[in-house]
C-alpha cells in the first residue's frame, strides 16, 4: 500500500520530446509572430556592437589625428563629435527597440503557453473521467496528483522559460556568429572552437542528468501518495501507534528524493562551470590573436573591441543553451510522465443504442456473470440473478466474498469477462455509462461530502431541485430534524473533511441526496456499519424512505438491517451459495444461519438478550 514508484530512466527522450514541442502547433499563428519577435531583436542586437566599433574607430582616429603627426604643419580637427553622437544615438535606439521586442516576445509567449497548458489540463481532466476504475486501483493517488499537478507545472516552466530561451539563444548564436565572421575570419574560427566542446559537455552531461530528473520526479510522485495516505489514514496511524513506521517511511522516501534531487542537480550544475571554462580559453585566443592583427594593421581597434564584444555575447547564448538544455531534460522528463499518464488504457468506449425511459422501472437481470479483477485469479463465476422493480435485494457474506464487486458491476465501474447485466430488459453495455449511473443512487459506508452547505451537499444528489425539494428531501430522511438546530441551518457551512458533522450525520445527508436524485435503482453499501445504534435507528428509517418503490442492493454490516428484505444472498468466494428471505434462510440453518448464529452468540453474551440488535455479516 505505502510502496513507491519506482525509479526509472527516461526511455524515450526525443519521442517525448517531439510530442511536447507538438502541443505547440495549435499556436503556429503566434509561433510565428514570436519568432518574426525574435529574430528583428536579435538581429538588432547584433549589429549594436559592429557600430560601437564603428563610435570606438571615431573616437581612436580622432585622438590620434589630432596629435601633430611629423612633417605635418598643424594638427587634425580631433573627434568628430557629431558622427560620435549620431552612431551613439543609433545604438541606443537599436536596444531600446530590442528589449521592448523582446518584452512583446515575451507576453505573446506566456500567453501561448499559458493557453497550451491550459488545454492540457484539460486533456488530463478528460483522461481521468475516461479512465477504468482499475487504473486507480494499481496506482498511487499521490503519485497520480504528481503526474497531474507537479508534472505539468514542470512543462509550464520549461515551456516559458526554457523555449524562449532556446530559440533567442539560438538565433544570436547564428547571428553573433556571421557578425563575427564579417568582422575577422581567423578571430571567427577560433571563437568556433568552443561549439562542439561545448556541445559534446552538454551531450555527456545532459544525457546523465535526464535519467536522475526522471528518478527525481518519480521519487517525488512516490513521496507525494506517501504523505496522502498518511494523511488520509491519520486516525488509523495513530490509534495503532505506527506514527514512528510512518515517519521511518516518510524519511525513507525523502531520502531517496533528497538523493535523486542532489545528485540531478550536481550533475546538471555541472554544465555551466564547465562551459564558462571553455569560453574563457577561446576568450584568451582572441584577445591575443587580435592584439597581434591589430600592431599589424589588419584589424582597426573598433573591429577588436566589437569582436571582443561578440565573443563575450556569444558564450553567452551558448551557456543559456546548456542552462536551458538542463531545464528542458527536467521539463522532458515530466512530459514523458504526463503523456504515461494520457497513454493509460481507458475504458471500454461506449456504444450507446438504447435509452430508458426518464426513471426506470427497475428489473434487474444477471445472466451468468464472470468477473475478475486479475486474469489469472478468478472472482465471480457464472452469476445469475433476477431482481423485481422495488424488491430489496440483501447481500452478505465474508471479506472477499465479492458483494462490493457485485454492485460495482451493476454500476458498471468495471467491464464483465462474460455474461450479461440488464436493466429493464436492456443490456447495460448499450446505455451510455451516464445514462445508466444516472438511473442509480448510492449510500456508501464512507460518506463522502464536500466543503459547502448543508442545502448544496443534499442538492448535488440533483443540481437543478429548488429549495423547497430540498427540504422535503431533509424531511424525509430524517435530516431536517438536527439541521434546524444548527445557527444557520441548511447553510451551515460543512468543512472539508465533514468535522463539524457527527459520522450519523453525515450518513443522513448522503441518504437525503440520494432521495433527491430520486434513483429508480439505489445502492447501500455497509451505509450503517459505522454508526450507534441510536443514530442506526434514524438512518433505518431514512433508508426506508428512500427504498420505497425502489429496487435496492443493501450490503449490510448488521443483519438486522436487512430482515425485511425480499431476497437475501448469501455470497461465498465469488458465488450465491444461498438466496430467499430471512425466516426461509434460518429454517435451512446453512450459511446464513451460521452467520447469523454466529453474531447472535457474541451479542447474547455482551448483552444477555435473547436476540441480539445487530448480527455482523463478514
Amino acid at each position: 500500500m505505502f510502496g513507491g514508484t519506482p525509479a526509472k530512466k527516461a526511455e524515450h527522450f526525443w519521442p517525448s520530446f517531439n510530442r511536447l514541442i507538438g502541443l505547440l502547433r495549435t499556436e503556429r499563428l503566434a509561433m510565428v509572430w514570436v519568432t518574426l519577435l525574435v529574430v528583428v531583436s536579435v538581429a538588432l542586437t547584433v549589429i549594436a556592437p559592429k557600430i560601437l566599433g564603428n563610435a570606438t574607430d571615431v573616437i581612436v582616429n580622432g585622438v590620434t589625428g589630432a596629435r601633430q603627426a611629423n612633417g605635418q604643419p598643424a594638427p587634425g580637427p580631433g573627434v568628430d563629435f557629431t558622427d560620435l553622437g549620431r552612431l551613439l544615438m543609433i545604438v541606443l535606439a537599436m536596444y531600446i527597440a530590442a528589449s521592448l521586442l523582446q518584452w512583446w516576445q515575451g507576453y505573446i509567449l506566456n500567453a501561448l503557453v499559458m493557453r497550451v497548458v491550459y488545454r492540457l489540463r484539460a486533456e488530463i481532466e478528460d483522461k481521468l473521467n475516461r479512465l477504468p476504475l482499475s487504473y486507480f486501483d494499481t496506482r498511487q493517488r499521490g503519485d497520480l496528483m504528481s503526474r497531474v499537478t507537479n508534472d505539468v507545472d514542470n512543462i509550464q516552466t520549461a515551456l516559458q522559460q526554457a523555449f524562449s530561451q532556446l530559440i533567442q539563444s539560438v538565433l544570436m548564436v547564428i547571428g553573433i556568429g556571421v557578425m563575427m565572421f564579417i568582422v575577422s575570419w581567423q578571430l571567427a574560427l577560433i571563437a568556433l572552437i568552443s561549439i562542439p566542446l561545448s556541445g559534446i559537455i552538454a551531450g555527456v552531461i545532459g544525457t546523465r542528468s535526464q535519467k536522475l530528473f526522471k528518478q527525481q520526479w518519480n521519487s517525488t510522485g512516490a513521496l507525494n501518495g506517501h504523505i496522502e495516505e498518511s494523511y488520509s489514514g491519520l486516525d488509523l496511524v495513530r490509534a495503532f501507534g505506527r506514527d514512528e513506521v510512518m515517519l521511518e517511511r516518510f524519511d525513507e522516501r525523502n531520502g531517496k528524493l533528497w538523493s535523486s534531487m542532489v545528485g540531478a542537480q550536481f550533475v546538471s550544475g555541472m554544465i555551466m562551470p564547465a562551459m564558462n571554462f571553455v569560453s574563457y580559453l577561446s576568450y584568451v585566443l582572441i584577445a591575443v590573436v587580435g592584439a597581434l592583427r591589430v600592431t599589424a594593421g589588419q584589424l582597426s581597434i573598433g573591429d577588436v573591441t566589437a569582436f571582443i564584444q561578440y565573443s563575450r555575447e556569444f558564450s553567452q547564448p551558448i551557456g543559456q543553451i546548456a542552462g536551458m538544455a538542463n531545464m528542458l531534460q527536467s521539463g522532458v522528463a515530466s512530459a514523458e510522465r504526463t503523456f504515461e499518464f494520457l497513454d493509460s488504457d481507458e475504458q471500454t468506449p461506449e456504444h450507446e443504442t438504447e435509452h430508458l425511459p426518464e426513471r426506470a422501472n427497475g428489473r434487474v437481470e444477471l445472466d451468468s456473470v464472470d468477473f475478475s479483477y486479475d486474469p489469472e485469479t478468478e472472482l465471480i463465476r457464472d452469476l445469475s440473478l433476477s431482481v423485481e422493480p422495488g424488491h430489496t435485494v440483501a447481500i452478505v457474506g465474508p471479506t472477499g466474498a465479492g458483494k462490493t464487486t457485485l454492485v460495482n458491476l451493476i454500476m458498471r465501474f468495471y467491464e464483465l469477462n462474460g455474461g450479461a447485466i440488464r436493466l429493464d430488459g436492456i443490456d447495460t453495455t448499450d446505455l451510455s455509462r451516464s445514462e445508466l449511473r444516472g438511473q442509480v443512487g448510492m449510500v456508501l459506508q464512507d460518506a463522502w461530502l464536500f466543503s459547502g452547505t448543508i442545502r448544496e451537499n443534499i442538492r448535488y444528489g440533483r443540481l437543478e431541485a429548488s429549495d423547497e425539494e430540498v427540504v422535503a428531501a431533509a424531511k424525509a430522511t430524517m435530516v431536517d430534524r438536527f439541521v434546524r438546530q444548527l445557527p444557520d441551518g441548511y447553510d451551515t457551512v460543512i468543512e472539508a473533511d465533514g468535522g463539524n458533522v457527527s459520522a450519523g450525520e453525515r450518513q443522513l445527508l448522503t441518504i437525503a441526496r440520494a432521495f433527491i436524485a430520486n434513483p429508480s435503482l439505489l445502492i447501500l453499501d455497509e451505509a450503517t456499519s459505522s454508526v450507534d445504534t441510536r443514530t442506526e435507528l434514524l438512518v433505518q428509517h431514512a433508508m426506508a424512505a428512500l427504498r420505497s418503490d425502489r429496487t435496492s442492493f443493501v450490503i449490510a454490516h448488521r443483519l438486522s438491517t436487512i430482515r425485511d428484505a425480499h431476497t437475501i444472498l448469501v455470497m461465498e468466494k465469488g458465488r450465491i451459495v444461498e438466496q430467499g428471505d430471512h425466516k426461509t434462510l434460518l429454517a435451512k440453518k446453512g450459511a446464513y444461519y451460521d452467520l447469523y448464529m454466529t453474531q447472535f452468540r457474541g451479542a447474547a453474551e455482551e448483552s444477555g438478550q435473547e436476540e441480539p440488535e445487530g448480527v455482523a455479516a463478514r
